[in-house]
Parts: structure tokens; sequence; C-alpha cells
């Protein structure tokens, strides 16, 4: 029997997420998390339902129609999305392309986009049309185990049952707070951490009738769903702790069920909600390809009004998918043979199509415009030796290593001290530390500035090990002594507190900088940030006239007196901000410039520290 409320939390959750990645709503991410409790719910409601019933659970039937309710509609839109994309994509994009449509297939992209680093709650200038199938992947891992974990429950009776469900949520949810905390990007996609939440759902069914009559339960679950949506965001830790909100507040709601105000009644079972439920999942399918496959074709994050257009298109498609698709193919009798053996073919010529499309990639960048270039995308990509020796910190690291290049044997050393934007002038001091024979000393880290500041956690970024970094890292350069610290950073990160200007912020972090320099060295230089792109460049160069994408911003020089400041905006633009300047492409992404372009700025690099007498 269909619950009809329960379809109307199912719109509810799709449409959460639809307009948290149209960036309407800050924490509408928690849509996946009211889908996994109905999803424990339900299944497990089902499971136990047949157990008793019968004394057993057909695993065979079980699966088939878990295949035939999903498989279908997630490869159709597979299919159009790899498509679709291939065609838009330039074919440098192709292999990253082709990588998440296998993974995506093979049912374990929660895992490989954690392993490759994607972050969902932070996504790059040119995320993944896929990325959103790994909580499908979450889904089809539980639904693989969890009938088994109930059937071999079910010997002992009901109370091992429940027993056995609420120690495996108990020990998901222990796990779930953990590795929030130490490795949140695993957290995130993982079945383990994200099984409590499935569990949650499965413990409904063990609560008396009688606890679920108090009147205000239903407004309790309204309020923390409200609450969560519209005060999470994505620098919020998740899921852990935080996820018990959205999670408890489906809970009480679907608990609450047969007590729900006329109000929540009207809504959940009007004609609209209804059918957003109905077409809920493929409507969660499509979704985002529908969002970032145009933002990638225009080659620049959607307008307000083009994000409403994308979501109306998200609906049209759903309900064309789950008229088409969807319901016929759920409805029509299959043997289980033709079911496992469709199910088979298909992720199999899914798989295949992922390696067909990686195949097809190409570094090679010709631009269109009034004079053409060729370069090499693996050149243009490339990234400062710092890198690749272990000497650019990453996250959870707080202690640089030796990390010492040029004349080692020099009395004189300089000290190279930021976050990934000190480390894109590393080629350009290593090879004037050659010249002028000079030891060179690098310390930076990734999203880490040595400008001191605060800033809240977000993804695998976390403010104890940045402070812990620059602490560390100012102690080194105090027992150094450098001829000089050269130091550059991103100046575009958000303050922890929302109260404070971000220039006011910025300027407090560079005086405690000053700070605690002083003492060290009489040189203490500010490379002022580089100019930002507005787009990443080496995919707008390849898909498009190279005119186009010379919409880089210069950035302001905000550095307080007490350093000597070296602006760059003077080296890369004129009367705009060029991608490519004389033959050389300016940026390798949409933040850094490239090891080539810093190169060639050498002699501007050198000139500016000679002017300022740092080799008289």
């Amino acid at each position: 029997m269909r619950i009809t409320q329960i379809q109307g939390l199912r719109a509810l959750a799709a449409i959460l997420v639809t307009v948290f990645h149209a960036r309407l709503v800050p924490g509408g991410f928690i849509g996946v998390d009211i889908f996994y409790v109905i999803s424990g719910y339900l299944i497990t409601g089902l499971i136990l339902r047949e157990i008793e019933k019968t004394g057993t659970l057909d695993l065979r039937a079980f699966y088939q129609r878990r295949i035939k309710r999903l498989l279908p509609t997630s490869v159709f839109v597979l299919f159009v999305t790899a498509i679709v994309a291939w065609i838009l994509f330039p074919p440098i994009t192709r292999d990253s392309l082709g990588r998440d449509l296998f993974a995506a297939a093979a049912y374990i992209s929660n895992y490989l986009f954690a392993w490759w680093q994607n972050d969902y709650q932070n996504l790059n200038a040119t995320p993944s049309p896929f990325i959103h199938y790994w909580s499908l992947a979450v889904e089809e891992q539980f639904y693989l185990v969890w009938p088994l974990f109930i059937l071999f429950l079910a010997r002992y009776g009901k109370k091992v049952i429940l027993g056995g469900i609420a120690v495996t949520t108990f020990l998901s949810l222990l796990f779930s707070i953990y590795l929030t905390q130490v490795a949140p990007i695993w957290a995130f996609y993982s079945l383990p951490t994200r099984a409590w939440e499935l569990g949650f759902g499965a413990l409904l069914l063990f609560i008396p009738e009688t606890k679920k009559k108090i009147r205000i339960l239903p407004w309790l679950g309204f309020f923390g769903i409200a609450l969560s949506s519209l005060n999470f965001n994505e620098n919020t830790a998740f899921p852990g702790k935080n996820a018990l909100l959205p999670v408890l507040a489906t809970v009480v709601l679907i608990a609450s069920i047969k007590y729900w105000p006329p109000l929540f009644n009207d809504l959940s079972n009007s004609r609209l909600s209804q059918w957003l439920g109905a077409i809920s999942y493929p409507l969660y399918l499509w979704h985002w390809p529908a969002l970032v496959l145009p933002s990638s074709a225009l080659g620049r994050p959607l307008r307000v009004y083009e994000r409403f257009l994308c979501i109306v298109l998200t609906i049209v498609l759903a309900h064309f998918t789950s008229k088409y698709v969807e319901e016929p193919l759920r409805s029509k009798s299959f043997s289980s043979r033709t079911v496992y053996k469709g199910a088979a073919i298909t992720t199999a010529v899914s798989l295949v199509m992922g390696v067909v499309i990686a195949l097809s990639t190409s570094s090679i960048i010709t631009t269109r415009g009034e004079v053409s270039y060729t370069f090499d995308l693996v050149k243009v990509m490339q990234k400062p030796a710092v890198y690749g020796d272990s000497c650019h910190v990453n996250y959870g690291e707080v202690k640089s290593g030796y990390c010492t290049y040029g004349d080692k044997n020099s009395s004189k050393t300089v000290v190279l001290f930021g976050d990934s934007h000190a480390a894109q002038w590393f080629p350009t001091l290593e090879k004037l530390a050659n010249k002028r024979g000079f030891k060179l000393i690098s310390l930076t880290k990734s999203a880490c500035p040595a400008v001191d500041t605060k800033r809240a956690d977000q993804g695998a970024f976390k403010m104890a090990d940045c402070a812990k970094w620059r602490e560390n890292s100012v102690k080194r350069i105090a027992e150094i002594k450098p001829l000089a610290v050269i130091t550059s950073n991103f100046q575009y990160y958000t303050p922890a507190n929302s109260k404070i200007s971000r220039s006011q912020w910025w300027s407090d972090g560079q005086r405690k900088l000053l700070t605690d320099l002083r003492g060290s060295t009489n040189n203490l230089f500010y490379i002022s940030d580089t100019p930002r792109p507005l787009r990443d460049i080496p995919n707008c160069l390849a898909s498009r006239d190279s005119s186009v994408c010379d919409s880089t911003e210069k950035s302001r020089v905000s550095v307080i007196s007490g350093f000597e400041v070296l602006n760059p905006n003077q080296w890369l633009c004129s009367s705009y901000c060029p991608a490519i300047i004389d033959g050389t492409v300016a940026y390798r992404d949409a933040s850094h410039i490239t090891v080539e372009m810093a190169l060639k700025l050498l002699p501007k690099l050198e000139e500016a520290l000679i002017a300022r007498g740092l080799f008289a």
C-alpha cells in the first residue's frame, strides 16, 4: 500500500537537492538524507513483512525488483548524459568524463569519487555530470547487503532483529561522527558512514503506535527540515552529528504520519506533490546534468533565471522519463533470467562506453580567434615541482619537509611562504636561486595562507591543521633567520566570522603575520595576488574563441604597510588580462598561473626584487 504522505516527502527531498545545486537553498543537500530514511523504512518493512508471511525472503525476487526499479532509469539518464557531455565538453575533458561514467556504471562511484577527491559540497569549476550517482551507489550497496543481514537476524526472532539493527545503526553513527572529523570526504560518500540514516528508517518499524500520538511531532519534524535546509551550507561538517537533525526530523515526520495536521496532509496529498513524488527518482537523476551541461556549454556559471529554466527542464525530462521508461519497464513482467541478463548487458555497455569516451580524449588545444595557437594541455596544466616531491603540503599535514632548493651550500637563504598562490611562484624563484646563488626553502600548503586568518572547516580543509602548519613554519623561519621571506596568498577566502568585513579580516591577518616574522628577517616581500580568472582557462581555450577567455579580472592589491609589495597585475594585464600572453597560456586552471608563465615572469620578478634592494 502506497503511503501518500511519503510520496510527498519524496517530492520534498528531490526538490531540496535540486534547488541546492541551483544555488537557491544552502542546505538543500539534506534531501539525500530524507531519501535514505525513507528507503530504510520502506525496504526493511517489505523484507520483514515477507519474512513474517512466508518464513523466509526470496532473495532472487527481491534483487529482481530492485534492478527493475532502479537500473532502467539510471542507465537511460547515464547514456543520454554521456552522449550530450561527449558532444559539448572539449576533448581535453573526455578522460575524466569517461572515468566518471565508468565509476557510475560500476556502482562504486561513491568510493571512487572520494578517492579522486570530488567534494560534492564544494565542486570545482568543471564538475562531473555524474557525481550525483554517488548516492545511488550507496543505496545499491545497501540493498545488496541489508536483506542478507535481516535474513540472518530473523533466525533468532524479532528481538534479535531489533537489536541487530539498533547496534549496527549506532556503530555506523559513531563511525560517521568520527570519520567526518578526520576524513570528511570519505565520511560523506561511504556506505558505513551513511548506513545509520537508513538504519534510523528501519528502526521506525519498531516504534509502538502509542509513542507516535504526540501532536507536536509533525511540527518538530517540519522545523527540523526547514532549519537544516536554511542553516546548513557547503561549510557544514557532514554527515556526522550535523546529519542527526534532518534524519531525526524525517523519522519524526514518518512516525507521526497518522497525526499530521490538515495543512501538512493537504500539501503532501496535493496533485502537484504526488506527481513530483512519483517522478522523484528520475527528477533526482536529471537535475544535476540539466544544471551542469548548460553551464559547461556556456563556459560560465548560470545566471539566476537560467538556473530556474534548468529546473523546469529537469521536471519536464523527469516526467517523460517516468512516463516512457520508468513506469512501463517497472510494471512489465520479465523472467528473472531476462532481468539479470539485461542488467549485465547494460552495465557492460556502460563500462565500455566509459572506456571509449576516455580513449577519445586529446591533450592538444588549438585555439580559435584572430591568431591560432596550439598547446599541449599536459604542459599547460603542469604543476610546480613542489607538488611532485611532496614539499607542497596537502590537507591533514601540519609540517613541511626539508624542501631546500637552489644553491644548498649558500649562506644566503630565501624562504617562500604561503598557500598554492605562493607555490605558483616556486618555478620562478627556483630558477632565480640557481642564477643568483642563494638557498631557497619552500614552505607552502594547500588552501592555507601565510596570512594569519581563521576560516571555517570545509571539506578536507581543517583550520586546526592550517594553524598548526603556520605555527611550525613561523618557528622554522625564526630558526633560519633568512635573508628574505617572500609570501603570496590567494586573497578571496571567506572569513569564519561573517560579522567582519573581508578586507578588515584580511588586514588583521596580515598584521599578525608581520608581527610573527619581524625579527626573523630584514626583508619581507609580499607578491600580491595574481589576476583572478572568471573561467577555467584551458577548458575555455579548448572550446571557444580565445577572446571570450580574456575575461580575467585584476586582483586588488590588498597588502598592509610593513611589507615590500610586488604587484603581478602589471605583468599579466594591460587594459585587460588576456588568457594568452606572447604565445603562452597564462593560467593552468581558474586560479593559478602556469609554470611556463611563471618562468617567463622571471625577469620582471628579479627586476622588482633588485629595485627593492634584495640583491644589492
